[in-house]
């Protein structure tokens, strides 16, 4: 709960964040690596798809009046729908492969597959822009702070991260940012107040 990038550090993702450094620890076995393989196998499969694909106003119209969406009046790629808030992705699959008679993307039954495709789909614009801040941040580890700093000064930071920042006194960018309660955004003011 603690963990500041909630966006990159989530449940669906967590195997591929982890799977391969356990690997080669030791604790997964090929199998788990397998599994993990396939699985972004078919999300890149399923998202590629998804890119190509255009569908007919007058085959998607029906299923879009049914989840309250709006209709469409030209050929739409189907990556394109799969933003809309009120559009799942397996429902609308399963629709289509009814719809057309033929399996346009045959990981429709993998559920893992299918789910963290639509999450990184729908999400997109807030992962990558989380990584950017991640990275950032990641690369002003070792800047030092200056220790008369004033943070009262800094009237965007929140009342808790300005008492953390004057009790711990922290010495670099790395060390602010690990405080319970100093957010990115409070780091991105520091930096902006040392001139960043």
């Amino acid at each position: 709960s603690r963990a500041e990038y909630r966006i990159l550090l989530r449940q669906d993702n967590a195997d591929e964040r982890l799977t391969e450094r356990s690997f080669k620890m030791g604790l997964a076995g090929e199998d788990r690596m397998k599994k993990l393989d396939n699985k972004i196998r078919n999300k890149k499969r399923v998202i590629k798809a998804l890119k190509e694909y255009s569908i007919d106003p007058k085959i998607i119209n029906g299923f879009l009046k049914e989840k309250k969406s709006s209709s469409i009046k030209q050929k739409i790629k189907l990556i394109d729908l799969v933003l809309r808030p009120e559009i799942n992705l397996k429902e609308l699959l399963e629709y289509i492969d009814m719809k057309i008679g033929e399996e346009v993307i045959d990981t429709v039954r993998e559920k893992d597959s299918i789910e963290i495709t639509e999450i990184e789909i729908k999400y997109k614009g807030y992962i990558v822009r989380e990584a950017s801040i991640a990275e950032k941040i990641r690369r002003l580890e070792d800047i030092k702070i200056d220790t008369k700093i004033d943070y009262d000064k800094m009237h965007a930071i929140s009342t808790e991260a300005k008492q953390k920042l004057k009790r711990i006194k922290p010495l670099t960018i790395g060390q602010a940012s690990r405080i319970s309660g100093v957010s990115p955004s409070d780091i991105n003011i520091i930096l902006l107040y040392m001139g960043r």
